[in-house]
């Protein structure tokens, strides 16, 4: 006799670095991340959306209710997604310009940010990027985005053992499990909000 297994209904994650650096750390966090999904997290598809082409916000560009074609592009993006995943590097406590200028874009009306499942990861020296997530919560409070709470995924990317490789690739198993557990409760708390 066969076993019937529940399929989970597919979640589309727009998946967003904070850093332009072409071997980042956060930006590995991501591709990782994608990895999983592939491999041990069924159910969920996660698309990296590249917000370097983004310009500095200026609402002069706005005409007519419209935004420049790239703007438009990214915002179509977000709204197209189930819920959203951060890679936060931390600048002087903070979400990075690039991130804020992603989140400025696209909080413009109609706000496509809202009622958005999200999570946060980050790597990074010290605190491994853990103020940047704080901040970015705050910010997200007003754009009415939902952050998971639990789990945190914080990474001192500099203490051992080695976490990334010259790539800026994932290679730490314990952090790779760690990050698989953040996609799952990911996925549950949007089912959840979707009312799945």
């Amino acid at each position: 006799m066969e076993a019937v297994t529940a399929i989970k209904p597919l979640i589309r994650v727009a998946a967003i670095s904070g850093s332009l650096r072409k071997s980042s750390f956060n930006t590995g966090l991501l591709r990782a991340a994608i990895d999983l999904t592939k491999e041990s997290v069924p159910g969920m598809q996660i698309e990296y959306v590249d917000i370097s082409p983004l310009p500095l916000i200026n609402t002069d560009l706005e005409s007519n209710g419209t935004y420049p074609p790239v703007v438009e592009a990214f915002r179509q993006k977000i709204l197209d997604a189930d819920s959203i995943l951060f890679a936060s590097p931390e600048y002087n406590f903070s979400v990075s310009a690039l991130l804020k200028n992603a989140l400025d874009w696209a909080s413009r009306a109609p706000n496509v940010w809202a009622d958005k499942p999200a999570a946060i990861i980050s790597t990074g020296g010290g605190f491994g990027g853990g103020r940047s997530q704080y901040h970015l919560r705050q910010i997200g409070v007003f754009l009415d985005l939902h952050f998971i709470n639990k789990p945190e995924f914080t990474l001192n990317a500099f203490q051992p053992p080695q976490k990334f490789d010259a790539d800026g690739n994932l290679v730490d198993e314990a952090a790779r499990e760690r990050l698989k557990q953040v996609l799952v409760s990911l996925q549950a708390f949007t089912l959840r909000l979707q009312g799945k």
